[in-house]
This record gives C-alpha cells, structure tokens and sequence, in this order.
C-alpha cells in the first residue's frame, strides 16, 4: 500500500448519540427487548487531511449516551496517531484500545468498552479503506494474508486457531465474480417481529414471497402459545418447503428452552438462535442434545460478529468446519455484515453451503451507501469504506436528545 495515501493525521474524534423511535410501530421487538428504538453511538474519525472515517456500534436506546461517554474516553489513544502509524501495526493499534491499564477493569470484552472500542475501530477501518479507496471488502480482498492476519489478535484463541492456521485458510483465495453477479444469501426477519400483529405478518410475509424471500426468522421467547400460533401462522404463509429459523434473544433458561423448543419441533426450524445466555457453555451443550431428537441445531450465535471483524471471520468455527451464518438486526449492522460475508466467502470459507446472512428491512435510508438486496442476496457494495456514514440530515434530524424527532416526541 503506498504510504503517501496513509499520511492522514488523526486531528480529533467526535461522537453523537442518534437514536430512531422503532418502538413506536415494534420494529425489532423481541422477547427480550420489548420496546427497542434502534440507536448508534455514531463517531467520526478527522484528519488534518481532510479524509473522515466514520464509525458506530448498535444499541436500544437508553445508555447510549454512557457508549458516547466511553467512546470520548477512547478517544485519547487515538488522536495524534497517522494512519499509517496504525496500520503498519494494526494488532498493536487493537491492543491500545482494548488493553488500557485502567479502562480495561470496565470490560474489553463485554460492555460499555466493548461498544465503544466497536465504534472506534470501525471508524479507522472505514478511514483506512477509503484512504485506499476501496470498499472494506475489496481491501481485505486485496490484501497479502499474511497482512490480514498481522491485523488479529489472537490472544486467547491460539488453541483452537493459531496465525499458521490462519494463513493456510487465507490463502485458499475464491474468484470474486459470483459475488458480483449474484450476490450473497440472506434471510429476512422482518416479517415477524414479536410485538406485529398477525394480520402484519400475513401481510409482510405475502409481501416478502413476492419479492423472492425463501428464508425467514420468527422471534419468540415470551409466549408458548402465541409462539405456537405465530410460528404455525407464518409455516402456513410460506409453506412447507421455505426455510423457517426462530429466535429467542437468549429469554429461556436451560430447562425452559428445551421445553419450548421441543414444543415449536413441529414447525420444523433450522436452527433455534440464543435459546439461553451465550456464556453457557454446557448449557448450550444440553440443549445441543436436542438435535439428535428433532434434527435442528439450537445455536448460541457469534456475539462479538461487528465488534471484532477479522476475528469473527478467523474464527474456531473455521477450523470445525461449522457454517457462521452473521446475524444483523439493528441499524446499520446490514450495511456492515455485507462486507464480512463477502470477505469470508472470497478469502476463507469458499462455500455457500447452509450459509446464509440476516437482512432486516429498517432504516438504510439514514446512509450514504446503503445496502443492496436483489433477488433475497446481498449485493456487494462499490462505495470506498464500510458504508458505516450516515446522511448528516438524518443524524441532525435524530440527535438525542436535541433532534426534532425527540423534540416533537417529547412534546407528543
């Protein structure tokens, strides 16, 4: 990479706190998350060269502005630094913000510190590949692997996954041109969110066949027998031969999720997503079990799928050869993801098979790039970045909490 696009001096670190009032209509409810308003610490990284890098990590609403305060705190370790100087040692650059002496008593690795240290390093990847010019795919794509896996921490994953093992993943490269034309698979979970009304479902699920979704998730988690009713709905709408996953957003405990699962068997899901908390390790191994009698996975998902990037794409499961199907319900996680899958497709996992991404159909009008679906796929972004900048009317306009829209809801 030339060095003369890298002299980009990081002059300041700025952070909003924008929020959108989705509860009002439930988008994104879940068992879980009743009454979520989907929200971004939103940061933008300057330069003394003009160049901006753009950043955020995903929350609910409320302590947003506690991500904000932690993202201002961050900021220190990086102002001052090139371009550059960060990645000709990007590790190192990771180390810094997650490995601060004192901060790190707050949580590197869950938490506050942990979305905040997200928002951060989205930013500079973003900066970074437009620096290059390129979006954040296509400069992954690009890179020598062994690059790629200078830029990973692999603290504490060195049993499951070494550097060595990582570049021999790596360098089995794919050709690009399917993604090109055809794109990447998704799902779609916006037809069933907990908190819609049947006759929405109906609606959006006749709206969805129409376009070509095959796939669909169904929250559930609050109700056994309105999940039965909701999911027997929505099996009804798309048919035998669509695929049907359901998701718990992590509401059951060991006992209760085999239970329920066991109950809603005859919908015939995929997969059972965050049936319990995700640091349950046995668990997960209980209700594993499941599997041999009902033939479908329960599945704790990746948590740490946006904050850590490369990480999650060299992951354990790489070696297991296990699919990772990535999650992404929330503002502005679509516009992510679609860089992470198309990278793993392209550089690791060269298979589609029962691979497939979340799509939720919320909000991409509130960016300058966003998110192409055609035909149910993913289509690859061509902007330079990680498509993470949002239109500036749109982060004035819901600003909390001095943006019109929370001023007129204040009022209301």
């Amino acid at each position: 990479m030339s060095e003369r696009k890298m002299v980009h001096k990081i002059t300041h670190v700025t952070v909003r706190d924008v929020r959108f009032p989705t509860s009002l209509e439930q988008h994104g409810s879940d068992a879980m998350h009743t009454d979520p308003d989907y929200s971004t610490a939103y940061v933008v990284v300057h330069t003394d060269s003009g160049l901006q890098g753009f950043g955020f990590t995903f929350t609910l609403g409320k302590g947003t502005e506690i991500v904000v305060c932690a993202v201002r705190a961050l900021a220190g370790l990086v102002v001052g630094k090139s371009l550059q100087e960060i990645v000709s040692d990007f590790r190192g650059f990771y180390r810094l913000l997650s490995s601060d002496g004192q901060m790190r008593w707050l949580g590197p690795e869950k938490g506050v510190i942990h979305l905040a240290t997200a928002a951060v390093l989205n930013a500079v990847w973003d900066l970074w590949a437009r620096a290059e010019g390129k979006p954040l795919w296509k400069l992954l794509v690009d890179m020598d692997p062994k690059q790629i896996v200078s830029c990973v921490d692999f603290r504490y994953i060195t049993d499951a996954l070494t550097e060595e093992e990582a570049l021999d993943i790596l360098v089995k490269a794919q050709e690009e041109d399917q993604m090109l034309k055809e794109g990447y698979p998704a799902y779609t979970t916006s037809c069933a969110w907990i908190g819609y009304s049947d006759e929405q479902l109906k609606q959006l699920c006749t709206d969805a066949l129409k376009s070509g979704w095959t796939k669909f998730k169904v929250k559930v988690g609050a109700d056994l027998e309105d999940d039965t009713r909701r999911c027997r709905l929505i099996r009804q709408m798309i048919g035998p031969d669509k695929t049907l996953m359901i998701d718990a957003n992590q509401r059951w405990d060991v006992s209760e999720a085999i239970g329920w699962v066991s109950s809603l068997a005859e919908f015939k899901p995929l997969w059972i997503e965050e049936p319990t908390c995700p640091d349950d390790i046995l668990g997960h191994a209980a209700i594993s079990k499941v599997r041999g009698k009902f033939g479908f996975p329960a599945d704790s998902c990746v948590e740490d799928l946006f904050f850590h990037f490369i990480v999650v794409i060299l992951h354990p499961f790489v070696v297991m050869l296990l699919p990772v199907c990535p999650h992404a319900g929330g503002v502005g996680l679509c516009e992510l993801v679609q860089h992470l899958i198309l990278f793993d497709y392209i550089c690791v996992s060269g298979s589609l098979s029962n691979r497939m991404c979340e799509y939720v159909d919320h909000l991409h009008e509130h960016f300058t790039s966003p998110v192409v679906i055609h035909d149910a796929h993913y289509m690859p972004p061509k902007d330079p970045g990680y498509s993470c900048e949002m239109l500036e009317s749109s982060v004035k306009k819901h600003q909390y909490p001095e943006g019109d829209v929370w001023k007129q809801h204040k009022n209301n």
